[in-house]
């Protein structure tokens, strides 16, 4: 009789048979991969790649790319000293104000509201129907002589100052890029076991230490995300300095800008760029580092 027996199982499942199937199941999985792989070394890779090579070239005498072999262009890098120190004081600043803005935000929408939070989630989207453009420009008739200033001064606090400064470009900073810090977090909080919350409570411990060992470890991941989102984006801002800022608050961004379509010196623009994406990774990194170690910490003391 020619029945599958257990011998015949046992034979079928042994590591000879097994192996061609893994070594088939490899193969498929490199195969969906390749797509996503090609994209990611031609539109992240290459790129990079180009502007390393001309960040050791010479500028052309018309502009652009000239060849050439020097570090002339990361030596020079001291002369955009203003932009680098704004750029690493503001961009860090604005994310911890978007992040300690949107955290209240995103705990009342994921755990306080029950009714019309679809409504209320619409109603933070809202902002990006509308042209970060045309959002930002708003701004300046608000924080302009006529805006918030014209009120204060009508209250008797007269000379405040608001557009063309670093306050100015914060808010501009807090206003655009509030809604990509609340809905990571959000995310995270919608997420959260409620049950974990009650045990908190019914085990003795105060809304604080509730919050303090349960809600904020359990939301770590949110946290991540919206300011890794948030920072990254921010290091490379343009818009915001150049309209809120008047000439003034420059960014590296804005020197990027200048470097390559106002003087077209391609390679001391590209030296920037590749300054700024080591500065972005080593921070990022220290940040990744710092938070997988205090967070693996809180949540190991979670109740």
């Amino acid at each position: 009789m020619r029945g599958d027996s257990p011998m015949n199982t046992a034979v079928n499942a042994s590591p000879a048979g097994v192996a061609p199937a893994l070594g088939l199941g490899r193969r498929i999985t490199w195969l969906l991969l390749l797509p996503s792989t090609l994209w990611f070394l031609l539109l992240l890779l290459m790129p990079l790649l180009v502007i390393l090579v001309f960040s050791f070239g010479e500028r052309s005498s018309v502009g652009g790319y000239g060849g050439g072999f020097t570090l002339d262009n990361y030596l020079a890098l001291g002369s955009r000293a203003g932009a680098f120190s704004n750029t690493l004081v503001l961009a860090p600043l604005g994310t911890l104000v978007c992040l300690l803005v949107a955290y209240p935000l995103a705990y009342f929408l994921a755990v306080k509201v029950r009714r019309n939070r679809s409504l209320l989630l619409t109603l933070v989207i809202v902002p990006f129907w509308t042209s970060f453009l045309i959002r930002t420009y708003a701004w300046i008739f608000i924080l302009g002589g006529k805006g918030i200033p014209a009120l204060l001064a009508s209250l008797g606090l007269e000379g405040v100052r608001l557009i063309n400064t670093p306050t100015a470009v914060l808010v501009g900073i807090v206003y655009g890029y509030l809604p990509l810090m609340v809905f990571p977090l959000y995310v995270s909080l919608e997420k959260l076991d409620k049950r974990l919350l009650e045990a908190s409570g019914d085990l003795g411990a105060s809304r604080f230490e509730t919050f303090r060992r349960v809600t904020l470890p359990l939301s770590a991941p949110g946290m991540i995300t919206g300011v890794m989102l948030v920072f990254i984006l921010l290091m490379g801002e343009f818009l915001i300095p150049a309209i809120l800022g008047g000439g003034k608050v420059f960014f590296v961004g804005n020197a990027l800008v200048d470097l390559f379509l106002q003087s077209r010196n391609w390679p001391f623009g590209s030296a920037l760029a590749m300054t700024l994406v080591a500065l972005m990774l080593a921070i990022i990194l220290v940040y990744l580092k710092l938070a997988a170690r205090f967070g693996g910490a809180s949540r190991d003391g979670v109740l």
